[in-house]
């Protein structure tokens, strides 16, 4: 089938991983045989596939019994095929073959899951606003403001951070992948704060952060770090440094940053690591993270 040929294409440009560009074009290959089958073996245009073929064709995966093995197909399977006709249709939208999409009237039920913790922005300038100490903004900026990841917090060295050019570098983020992060005037002043003003090191020592003996703080001591502001706030949540890291994604969405800037940001390899946290629209991160 061409549709399926070049929207997988479409998503080795967007980059997705290579398991999602073999699996969900063959989900879509599964629906359109669906609709032919249905249709008397004749192939339905794009542009007449309505609502209630989607409807049809979710009712049959609920009753479809695996290729292999004995039982039906699970929760996360069967939305996986609902997750590539939503980006099968949005794309057939953009490119103009359709004019109205079928499957955006539809509501499916998400496979339960145990749901993310975030912190809205509110609470994030609350977290901002009880610390006591420079180190404790310098938390918060290093983790929410620059989403960074608790090992590469651990591995942050002064040398990392580039203040005449607002860069932090992550050196060795996860897979080994490298990248620049954007410091805002706000999160940059934190950084500079602690390492001008509160900062102890020993001679040899060349983490950006340092404990009590004034060597490299390691990632239980960030988190009793953000424990302790968290406990001046009253805020009820669950949170952990990579909360934080889920929080400003999922803000950086709903600002209107692209999905693919905001990979760029975490460094996610691929793109549908980055999804999971869509949301609504429009600002940057520039703009977020000088709120704080």
């Amino acid at each position: 089938m061409q549709e399926v040929k070049q929207f997988k294409i479409h998503l080795e440009r967007l980059g997705y991983s290579k398991t999602s560009i073999n699996m969900l074009p063959s989900c879509v290959k599964e629906f359109l045989e669906f609709i032919r089958q249905r249709n008397g073996q004749a192939a339905k245009p794009i542009l007449e596939i309505e609502a209630k073929d989607i409807t049809n064709f979710h009712e049959y995966l609920k009753e479809r019994p695996r290729k292999r093995g004995s039982g039906g197909l699970s929760e996360s399977y069967i939305n996986h095929h609902i997750y590539s006709l939503k980006l099968f249709f949005g794309w057939q939208q953009e490119k103009g073959t359709i004019i109205e999409n079928p499957i955006s009237s539809l509501e499916f039920k998400a496979p339960t899951s145990q749901p993310r913790e975030i912190l809205t922005p509110q609470e994030i300038k609350i977290l901002y606003n009880t610390c006591e100490t420079l180190k404790e903004r310098a938390v918060l900026s290093l983790f929410y403001g620059c989403g960074i990841r608790r090992t590469e917090g651990e591995k942050l060295n002064l040398k990392d951070i580039h203040f005449r050019s607002n860069i932090l570098y992550v050196r060795e983020g996860k897979g080994n992948k490298r990248r620049a992060v954007p410091l805002s005037p706000q999160v940059k002043k934190d950084l500079w704060n602690y390492a001008t003003k509160e900062r102890e090191t020993k001679e040899t020592e060349t983490a950006f952060m340092t404990n009590r003996i004034r060597e490299r703080t390691r990632g239980s001591s960030y988190n009793k770090i953000l424990k302790s502001i968290l406990e001046r706030t009253g805020i009820k949540k669950e949170i952990t440094l990579h909360c934080l890291r889920h929080s400003i994604a999922t803000h950086l969405l709903e600002s209107g940053l692209s999905v693919e800037n905001v990979r760029d940001f975490l460094g996610h390899k691929h793109l549908e690591s980055t999804q999971i946290y869509t949301r609504v629209k429009n600002k940057q991160i520039w703009n977020l993270q000088s709120s704080s």
